[in-house]
């Protein structure tokens, strides 16, 4: 039972209803990165890759019945541990709601899907410039894969390799 004076806390998997509040998410999350110019994506293709093509899942944390923070995961596959893992693509909290344990929360219920699921392992990025998120992953014990470069290919580069595969 929460103090007196204490918000409800609850968290849930998104339906397809949400899709707006999860694209909501992902502006905020942009614009806090400073990635505002590179969202792409619309309601539409949200819908389609989340629920018809089950490529992720995304958890809500809500104080009083409204979503006030986002966990966006999916799978990744581990040779060495023979098993999959969760991938946490995005976590983000509404900036006004932070310091109240959202984003642990929803941590540890991800914490929880892993073992749940039978995953080896959780990871997710971290931009270096966003020393409170860092912080924050260090106080729960998570630790950087230092010696680890993520490389990415999208766009013109990702079509372009694509078309040489096909000719060789």
């Amino acid at each position: 039972m929460p103090e007196r004076g204490q918000a409800t806390m609850t968290l849930r998997f998104a339906e397809r209803k949400d899709i707006p509040v999860i694209l909501g998410f992902i502006r905020a999350l942009a614009e806090y990165e400073h990635m505002a110019d590179q969202i792409t994506t619309d309601e539409a293709l949200l819908a389609q890759q989340i629920f018809d093509r089950k490529g992720a899942e995304v958890l809500f944390v809500e104080e009083e019945g409204n979503p006030v923070g986002f966990a966006l995961f999916c799978h990744n596959f581990s040779t060495f541990l023979g098993r999959r893992g969760l991938w946490l693509e995005d976590l983000f909290v509404l900036p006004e709601h932070r310091g109240k344990g959202y984003g642990k929360a929803l941590l540890r219920s991800l914490a929880q899907i892993a073992l749940e699921w039978e995953c080896g392992r959780l990871e997710w990025n971290c931009l270096d410039w966003n020393a409170p998120s860092i912080a924050f992953y260090r106080s729960l014990g998570a630790v950087p894969m230092d010696e680890w470069t993520t490389y990415r290919l999208t766009g013109e580069t990702l079509h372009r390799l694509a078309g040489e595969a096909g000719q060789n």
